[in-house]
């Protein structure tokens, strides 16, 4: 029986349409917390309000893979691009199809063949930053090494799993348990150790009963929710800015989240998942990585794009970084603001000339302050748009954030609905 929208968030009442909604976690999303996905229901709402009827939608920004699996129930074909190889892994096994037989055999294949596997973190984990597996680097690790054996085990027995959409479902939802079972806490600040986490081993066993239970709850999900209204996907991994320039699909509805310009590295949030997966192998990979993605950032040194012209707004705030820029903690974060845009604007303008005459965009933004200088991001991309000849339909505030302890800390940042219409 074919499972619908409805039938999928069951009624529940949510308290934003924005990142971290607050609401109990769907089928599928459970599979690996993702707080700043948006919730589901925008992309609904972005259906149901469209002046033209939606066949196709595309998300620049997938992540989580929010917008496609919504999308599958809505009976819309989902394009969707994420740079981040550990998060297009998660959102392609949340849409995939699946033989539910075929794969209850492969993880009882996967199981066994770990089973007979000891003492393979020194090989498998060889190219490992040495904080990484114990006894780590000035007395601190994140991996206990009963619980890195035990993942490099699993990391070989995957390779038996012939199926590469079993094997990909395994890979991910040992992904999502990995931080549970390392001795390491990983939010929107960034990654801390655990309180008393010296006192607190991680086994083995700690890693097969997590395990187990993930894969138990997304064999559930599947059961119950696998068969969609559209079934069928197409992503892209890499850089969506290089990515949309070559495409030449047409599309009906554009509904995505971009990073913020909030000088965080959303990388570092997957860190762990992508170094112990194997997504990561090298300093020179982490690099390439971090340096592929937009400009909201500085942990990584690189050139920025200059800052683009059209935006009062935009124009006000750099003055004003500028004015500041000895109290900021990072000297160059007024280019980066700049490159923000400028990458922005190129997103937007690929997106542009792929939709559909009547189409609409629909994207999430959230501002940003340094050192008492704020970045109004919706305000600024309406003004581009309007100055580029876009029509902005709808501007709506969604809530406050909190912002970064570098920006203060603050319960006064906006998350903004920005709607433009071709």
């Amino acid at each position: 029986m074919l499972v619908t929208f409805d039938n999928w968030i069951n009624g529940r009442e949510i308290t934003a349409l924005g990142t971290n909604a607050g609401a109990q976690a769907l089928p599928f999303q459970g599979w690996r917390n993702f707080k700043e996905a948006f919730a589901p229901e925008l992309i609904a709402r972005a259906v149901s309000e469209s002046p033209i009827r939606v066949k196709r939608c595309i998300d620049p920004f997938s992540g989580s893979g929010t917008t496609a699996l919504a999308c599958q129930f809505l009976g819309i074909h989902p394009t969707f691009i994420e740079v981040n190889p550990y998060l297009a892994d998660l959102a392609e096994a949340k849409v995939s199809r699946y033989d539910v037989p075929s794969l209850t055999r492969d993880f009882s294949k996967l199981v066994r063949k770990a089973n007979g596997i000891s003492r393979a973190a020194r090989v498998v984990f060889s190219g490992l930053p040495p904080t990484f597996i114990e006894p780590g680097h000035n007395g601190r690790w994140i991996f206990d090494r009963g619980v890195a054996d035990r993942l490099a085990a699993y990391r070989i027995a995957l390779k038996d799993i012939r199926d590469p959409i079993n094997r990909r479902l395994f890979r991910v939802l040992l992904g999502g348990v990995v931080v549970e079972v390392s001795n390491v806490i990983v939010s929107g600040k960034g990654r801390r150790y655990r309180r008393n986490w010296e006192d607190q081993r991680k086994t083995a066993r700690h890693l097969d009963e997590a395990f187990c239970a993930a894969v138990e709850i997304a064999v559930g999900d599947i059961v119950r929710h696998g068969t969609r209204r559209e079934m069928d996907y197409s992503l892209f991994r890499g850089d969506c800015r290089s990515i949309l320039k070559k495409r030449r699909a047409q599309y009906d509805l554009a509904v995505f989240s971009p990073p913020y310009p909030n000088s965080f590295d959303y990388t570092d949030v997957y860190n762990v998942e992508l170094w112990a997966l194997g997504y990561l192998k090298t300093p020179n990979s982490n690099t390439e990585l971090r340096t592929s993605t937009l400009s909201s950032h500085v942990q990584i040194r690189r050139e920025f794009p200059p800052a683009p012209k059209g935006s009062p707004a935009l124009a006000t705030a750099l003055e004003r970084l500028e004015d500041v820029r000895d109290e900021l903690w990072d000297k160059s974060i007024p280019e980066m603001v700049g490159g923000y845009f400028a990458d922005m604007a190129t997103v937007i303008d690929s997106l542009w000339s792929r939709l559909t005459k009547g189409a609409q965009m629909w994207m999430v933004v959230g501002d940003s302050r340094y050192a008492g200088v704020s970045i109004p991001v919706g305000m600024i991309l309406a003004q581009l748009a309007e100055q580029s000849g876009k029509t902005v339909v709808n501007h709506e505030p969604f809530r406050s954030m909190r912002s970064s302890p570098q920006q203060g800390g603050q319960q006064s940042l906006s998350e903004t609905l920005l709607v433009l219409s071709r």
